[in-house]
């Protein structure tokens, strides 16, 4: 696939992810164009921000909003305060969430969300938490892609441990061969749009309104993005999409 900024440099010939990726995984496999049929079912789960925190009503969120920009609809699974090792506000850590799943659901399309939330949870355990939970979200939607959206900062500069994550799940997803996403690292909020974006008042730092809005659309145009990768094959050739 195109590798973006925010994703190491891949080998030349894709192969297959180490056995013990909690270790700390250096391959990566190029993962495939995304592939949404016209009207797609994705499930967001993530956390405060998913839920739609500092929104004036949580389904003026980012996640639900997502759903007009895809002409599709949006199934939100957010929980206040979770991470991959944190229980949230109003429900468990990220793994426990994910095995309460529905698992009649069949959406096209996964993103799973953050979180900033792990920043005070330390390295320990970090990286095998994160594998485990992604190993049962595959398994309980397999026909799903799943692309993995990091943290995004809710404050400048951003902080040493949000860092630390987000470069965490970019190695880990490209272990996997999937689409990371990094609001960090393509700079969605800077010193300039900060205050635009973040609710730093009564918000608590969380996006607002508006906020949301700009967070939807720059996730719509960065999952179009991904469906217009071209495709790499082994020994690092190129093929574009059919036009």
């Amino acid at each position: 696939g195109v590798w973006r900024p925010w994703i190491p440099a891949p080998s030349t010939t894709p192969i297959s992810a180490p056995a013990d990726a909690a270790s700390g995984p250096s391959a990566v496999i190029a993962p495939a164009p995304l592939v949404l049929p016209e009207h797609p079912t994705v499930l967001v789960f993530g956390d405060s921000w998913t839920y739609g925190s500092a929104a004036t009503v949580p389904t003026l969120g980012y996640a639900y909003l997502l759903a007009d920009l895809l002409d599709g609809e949006t199934v939100v699974n957010g929980v206040r305060g979770s991470g991959y090792l944190k229980p949230g506000i109003d429900g468990p850590s990220f793994g426990e969430r994910i095995a309460a799943l529905d698992t009649s659901l069949s959406p096209d399309l996964v993103i799973i969300q953050g979180s900033i939330n792990d920043r005070a949870q330390g390295v320990a355990g970090y990286r095998e938490a994160v594998n485990a939970a992604w190993d049962a979200m595959a398994a309980t939607y397999p026909e799903a892609t799943i692309v993995v959206l990091g943290p995004a900062p809710h404050e400048l500069p951003v902080g040493a441990a949000t860092a630390r994550i987000d470069a965490d799940l970019s190695e880990l997803a490209a272990a996997r061969g999937w689409w990371y996403i990094s609001p960090i690292a393509q700079d969605w909020i800077t010193p300039q749009n900060y205050l635009d974006v973040i609710d730093v008042e009564a918000g608590r730092q969380h996006p607002s309104t508006d906020g949301h809005r700009y967070l939807a659309e720059k996730l719509a145009a960065a999952l179009d993005e991904l469906r217009a990768a071209p495709v790499t094959v082994a020994g690092g050739s190129e093929t574009t999409p059919d036009e």
